[in-house]
C-alpha cells in the first residue's frame, strides 16, 4: 500500500541580523497519485512564501575569489550567516570550461532529447546552460561526491519554456537510483520561474517529499542544502524552507552536486518550444564536522 504523510500547517518567523524573515507554510496532505513529472508513491507537499530582502548586485571580487566571504552575494549565503567556513571546493566559472566538472553527453532526462556538450557555456564569470527548440540541453556533475556534507549555488533563472525544469540536486555516486536516494534541492517547474521546488526520493519504489517555495527566481538567488546523518534542510539566501529530519528517508551512500536543465515534454506542447536556460554565478562545497 502506498504511504501517505500529512504535515500541519504553521506561520512562523526566524530572527535575521536586519529584518523579521516571516515563512508562512502550509502543508496539506496529498493522496499518493502516478505523475509524468515524478510519478511518486507517497509525497509530502509544504508550500512556503518567503518575504526576502532585496538582493544585491553581483559583483566580483578582484582577488582570492574562491574565498567564500568575497563572491557574489555572499551576504545572504548560509556559509555567511550560519558560520560553515571556507569551502572545501568551488568554483566560481572564471575559465572557458568548468574545471572538474563531468559533462553529460548524450540521451536526456527519461529519453526525452539529448544532453550536448554545446549546451553548456561559461563567460564572463557565469554557467549558461541552455535548452534549445529540440529539447537539447546540458547538465554537469562534479564528482567525487562525499557522505555528508553542505552544498551551496547562486543561481538566476530567466522565464522559461513550462517544458524545462532546471536543477541544482545531489545525485548518489553509485549510480543506485532510486533505492541511492536523490535530494532536488532546488527544482524550478513553473515556466514563470515565481515558485520553486524540492524532492527528496527515497526507496526502492521512489517516493518522495515534496516541498514548494513561492520566490522570484528570476531574480539571483543563494539555494543551499545541508545533508548530515540526522537530516535534510534546505536554506534560501540563507534561511531554513524546508527540513526532513526522518533518517530512514535519507540518503545511504555517498553523493555528489549536479547542475541540470532538464526537458519535460509533457508539461507543454513539444512542438512548439521556446528555447530557456538557466545561469550560475559559483557553487561551493563544504565538509560537514565529525
Amino acid at each position: 500500500m502506498a504511504e501517505t504523510i500529512v504535515s500541519s500547517s504553521f506561520t512562523t518567523s526566524v530572527a535575521s541580523a536586519s529584518r523579521p524573515w516571516k515563512i508562512r507554510t502550509n502543508a496539506s496532505e496529498l493522496s499518493p497519485v502516478g505523475s509524468s513529472l515524478k510519478s511518486p508513491a507517497a509525497r509530502v507537499r509544504s508550500t512556503r512564501r518567503l518575504e526576502t530582502p532585496s538582493q544585491p548586485s553581483r559583483s566580483h571580487a578582484a582577488a582570492a575569489p574562491t574565498l567564500a566571504s568575497q563572491s557574489a552575494g555572499a551576504d545572504t549565503s548560509a556559509a555567511t550567516l550560519l558560520g560553515w567556513g571556507e569551502p572545501s571546493r568551488v568554483d566560481e566559472f572564471d575559465g572557458p570550461r568548468p574545471a572538474g566538472w563531468s559533462i553529460y553527453k548524450g540521451e536526456g532526462h527519461d529519453g526525452h532529447g539529448r544532453r550536448t556538450t554545446e549546451s553548456i557555456h561559461v563567460n564572463d564569470g557565469i554557467l549558461t546552460i541552455k535548452g534549445d527548440a529540440d529539447g537539447n540541453t546540458g547538465g554537469l556533475a562534479l564528482n567525487p561526491g562525499q557522505m555528508y556534507g553542505r552544498w551551496e549555488g547562486r543561481v538566476k533563472l530567466p522565464v522559461s519554456d513550462p517544458t524545462y525544469h532546471a536543477l541544482l540536486l545531489l545525485w548518489p555516486d553509485e549510480e543506485n537510483w532510486p533505492e541511492g536516494g536523490e535530494v532536488d534541492f532546488m527544482e524550478a517547474t513553473s515556466g514563470d520561474r515565481q515558485n520553486v521546488n524540492s524532492f527528496l526520493h527515497y526507496s526502492e519504489d521512489n517516493k518522495q517529499i515534496e516541498h514548494s517555495v513561492d520566490v522570484d527566481a528570476t531574480e539571483w538567488h543563494n539555494w543551499a542544502v545541508e545533508w548530515t546523518p540526522d537530516h535534510v534542510i534546505g536554506y534560501l539566501d540563507g534561511r531554513e524552507w524546508y527540513r526532513v529530519d526522518d533518517k530512514d528517508k535519507l540518503p545511504p551512500g555517498p553523493m555528489h552536486l549536479c547542475i541540470q536543465l532538464d526537458w519535460f515534454p509533457e508539461d507543454g506542447d513539444p512542438k512548439n518550444v521556446k528555447p530557456s536556460e538557466m545561469q550560475v554565478d559559483w557553487v561551493k562545497e563544504y565538509k560537514v564536522g565529525a
